[in-house]
């Protein structure tokens, strides 16, 4: 196992992951939990919020960061 140099990932793209990171986390946690409280279409609002988050996600991050 070898050790990973990230001193190349600049500091706007840290943050970016990180604050979608936690973004598409509550959100999908917010589902399940909706859906585990029988409440299907907050449920779903939220599943497809997440869904939505992760393409913006990779839409930023194809188009500013590479």
């Amino acid at each position: 196992m070898e050790l990973v140099d990230v001193s190349e990932v600049s500091p706007a793209l840290f943050v970016t992951g990180v604050i979608f990171i936690l973004l598409v986390g509550g959100l999908l946690s917010m589902g399940v939990l909706r859906f585990f409280q029988t409440k299907k279409r907050q449920g779903w609002f939220f599943m497809s919020g997440s869904a939505l988050s992760l393409l913006l996600l990779v839409l930023i991050v194809d188009r500013w960061f590479s």
